[in-house]
């Protein structure tokens, strides 16, 4: 089991935009595709044809396109939650699976599914508790994760007592607890109204900041991805297939003033113009 150290403060140093940052490959997509069978007998569907993409380390990758383009499914596989039907995955070299077994991921969903009968506090200790780690680490961990995310002061309520943006910040803290090296979220604001959606986004853009995890952000909202992103991916439909790949090359870190400049709409505007076949 990994040991963890409480009084190590590199997790939480802030980005220092100014420098050019770590540059070193961190996962590898090699000719990845994804072919599930009807079940009904019928032709099979092709969620993916030959994927490549390398993602770097403490990058934030948008993964952007309409529904069916294969976004989750990419996602999934990188997750070890499905397996590819052709192609390989590394993460600095294992397989999805050794990464998966060795708790650096952390996966936030599109539904947090938190338990109504646990407090926050034990919602987002329950991954703590499955690795059986000590309950005065488990304690000083959520306090650490709580105060992260801006609810230190709610460790106490149930889920039912908080919003659906809180609720979407606990599912974070729980993600992070483990002290996952990436970060897998999978459309985890489109339920949101779009003023809590639009805080949440700088909620995390200020996570990130801190915590210098690689992210994967999967959305099918343009700006969205523009605001989040060093790089968006761009994922076409029938079958689902890499269109492009889009450097966002605005000044961190960001604000909401950055959504209303030229450079902005032109992001939005190049990353409309390579979809394909929608």
């Amino acid at each position: 089991m990994e040991a963890f150290n409480y009084t190590d403060t590199t997790e939480f140093m802030e980005r220092d935009f100014s420098n050019s940052k770590e540059t070193g490959t961190e996962i590898k997509i090699e000719n990845v595709s994804m072919v599930f069978p009807d079940k009904n007998g019928g032709e099979p569907v092709t969620a993916l044809q030959n994927v490549n993409l390398e993602i770097k380390q403490g990058e934030f990758i948008s993964l952007l396109g309409p529904s069916g383009c294969g976004k989750t499914t990419l996602l999934r596989l990188i997750a070890d939650l499905l397996q590819p039907t052709s192609g390989n995955i590394t993460v600095r070299g294992e397989t999805p699976r050794d990464v998966r077994l060795k708790k650096k991921y952390g996966i936030v969903f599109q539904n947090p599914v938190l338990y109504d009968w646990r407090t926050i506090r034990r919602n987002v200790c329950m991954p703590m508790e499955l690795m059986g780690m000590k309950k005065s680490e488990r304690t000083a961990r959520v306090t650490k994760m709580l105060e992260l995310v801006g609810l230190l002061d709610f460790g106490k309520h149930y889920p039912y007592e908080l919003s659906g943006g809180m609720q979407q910040r606990v599912g974070i803290a729980r993600a992070l607890a483990i002290k996952p090296e990436i970060l897998l979220m999978d459309e985890p604001f489109s339920a949101l109204d779009e003023f809590t959606r639009e805080k949440l986004q700088i909620d995390l853009l200020r996570i990130w900041n801190k915590t210098n995890k690689t992210v994967i952000f999967v959305t099918h909202n343009i700006s969205e991805a523009v605001f989040l992103s060093d790089r968006v991916v761009v994922l076409s439909p029938h079958p689902g297939r890499v269109s492009a790949v889009v450097d966002i090359d605005l000044p961190r870190p960001r604000d909401m003033e950055c959504r209303q400049t030229p450079e902005f709409f032109d992001y939005m505007t190049k990353i409309r113009n390579s979809f394909e076949g929608v």
